[in-house]
């Protein structure tokens, strides 16, 4: 996340024509297209993030900036050139830490509580956290919940 990479494609001298097909996760297509013929390129719904390394008749690769979530999917460079027809796959998988410490749950009557973190694997994660009573007269009580990066607090009644 927040890094720049870049997805090469073969072969890199005799280009007539390259077609990068984007397929993320979330969202539409896009392509990036050119065509050493006309010297000209051609972009469809594809964001300001993403385009050619370098020129594409010297070098097709693309170059993807400040990556994030949102570019996970399915990547396809297409060449045409002299020596034949080429396709190279690629499946873009995002990884990163979290840059913000998580939720606490903090509860207002004394008791047993245990918080506990299940990441889904798409950069986000659940705090869930557990209320045991010392005694068997609590009918409600009340769990704050707070977020200290974001200045952030609300109190729920349970």
């Amino acid at each position: 996340v927040g890094n720049s990479f870049v997805l090469t494609c073969s072969p890199k001298s005799n280009i007539t024509m390259v077609t990068w097909k984007i397929s993320p996760k979330v969202g539409g297509s896009c392509t990036l297209g050119y065509r050493a013929d006309k010297n000209e390129t051609d972009r469809t719904n594809c964001s300001d993030s993403m385009n050619w390394k370098y020129r594409p008749d010297q070098d097709p690769a693309l170059d993807i900036r400040q990556v994030g979530i949102a570019h996970e999917g399915n990547y396809t460079c297409e060449v045409v050139s002299t020596d034949g027809n080429f396709q190279q796959m690629y499946h873009l998988t995002v990884l990163g830490k979290a840059l913000l410490p998580h939720f606490t749950i903090s509860w207002v009557l004394e008791g047993n509580s245990t918080p506990k973190e299940e990441s889904h694997g798409n950069g986000t994660v659940t705090v869930l956290s557990k209320f045991t009573a010392h005694s068997t007269n609590v009918t409600h009580t009340t769990c704050f919940v707070s977020h200290p990066a974001v200045n952030w607090s609300r109190s729920i009644a349970c």
